[in-house]
């Protein structure tokens, strides 16, 4: 039996960099002769995809704070099921986009239902399954905003829309940033944050010897 893989997240605002940092990341480890599974929330299965498409499309209207905490557990809940635990358990290093942290951010500090019924729900719905590492990208929140709607204005025509919270306000958003400081100062051993403020390679860089030391590749 091949020994269990690594589960690595990236957290962070809209326009922080992830996906950026999770590709170089990934090609990497690749070089480096480990086999590596990309994966990201809400999404990840064909089921996940189809309620990402509902929770992140610019005309969902109405959709209440439970509610869209409720949508992002249940794409949790089949992406651990079907796309984590089986890639763990073969041996493999996990890239995930956004997990359970990203829900206590936006929907328990962002929309204002607190910690505890995310946390609960993690506990119910994910069997309590915390990642090996978390990269917390941080920046400015004025920065990550404009540069996540620049990105979308300009890949408008060639990409879905997934610009629902990015209509959301200035106060949202410092609410989201400061529910992710509270969650990497609860648990300083697992999240590392990053100052992503450099380039892309100086941050890769950084990122790198993160995860040479916290999970010895």
């Amino acid at each position: 039996m091949a020994p269990r893989g690594k589960f690595i997240t990236f957290e962070g605002l809209d326009g922080s960099g992830k996906s950026t940092q999770i590709e170089k990341l990934a090609r990497a480890l690749r070089g480096r002769g480990l086999a590596v599974t990309v994966t990201r929330e809400p999404g990840g299965t064909a089921t996940g995809e189809k309620i990402r498409e509902v929770l992140l499309h610019s005309t969902t209207a109405g959709l209440t704070p439970l509610a869209e905490m409720a949508l992002m557990f249940a794409s949790r809940a089949q992406h651990i099921h079907e796309i984590i635990l089986p890639a763990l358990a073969e041996g493999r290093v996990v890239l995930c986009d956004r997990f359970t942290d990203s829900t206590e951010a936006y929907q328990g500090a962002g929309r204002k239902l607190g910690t505890k019924p995310v946390l609960e729900l993690h506990e119910i719905l994910c069997g309590g399954l915390q990642p090996d590492l978390t990269v917390l990208l941080d920046n400015e929140v004025s920065f990550s905003v404009e540069r996540a709607r620049r990105r979308n204005r300009k890949h408008k025509s060639t990409r879905p829309d997934e610009n629902r919270f990015e209509q959301e306000s200035r106060a949202f958003f410092g609410r989201v940033r400061n529910g992710y400081l509270a969650i990497a100062a609860r648990e300083p051993q697992r999240v590392q944050m990053i100052n992503a403020r450099g380039t892309p390679q100086e941050t890769h860089a950084k990122i790198m010897e993160l995860v040479k030391k916290k999970i010895k590749i």
